[in-house]
């Protein structure tokens, strides 16, 4: 049986899209696109880029009634060259750092920060 990743798309919910936006793009320094509404028009969507030929999920920020941003409940990871970078990016981004760059053995080292709309969200780094 041939081994994969089990997950596939990734979706943070947002109250202030042009915020959350602005907020993902200056951290991850990326460009975000607008996405269609795969419903009846009362769903916004930003996504990040995808590259489907590499390693990892792709998936966007997600703004629709019933759905709100927590701190607590899944943790996204991006992973980044160093964790510290993202860190100072997310204090002058308007954001928080809830846990600052910390070793994980040989997998690495990790952060976990508060975005501007209260979702946690997680950096993995090798160095």
């Amino acid at each position: 049986m041939k081994k994969f990743n089990p997950v596939v798309w990734f979706e943070i919910n947002v109250i202030d899209m042009d915020r959350a936006a602005t907020f993902y793009e200056k951290v991850l320094q990326v460009t975000l696109e607008n996405m269609t509404d795969p419903t009846d028009g009362s769903v916004q969507m930003k996504g990040f880029p995808s590259d489907m030929e590499n390693y990892g999920a792709s998936g966007a920020l997600v703004k629709m009634e019933g759905a709100k941003p927590s701190a607590n409940g899944s943790l996204v990871y991006f992973g980044c060259e160093d964790c510290k970078v993202l860190e100072d990016r997310t204090a002058e981004s308007g954001g928080e750092v809830i846990q600052p760059k910390m070793a994980i053995g040989e997998h690495g080292f990790v952060s976990i920060i508060k975005d501007t709309e209260g979702n946690s969200v997680g950096f993995h780094s090798l160095k």
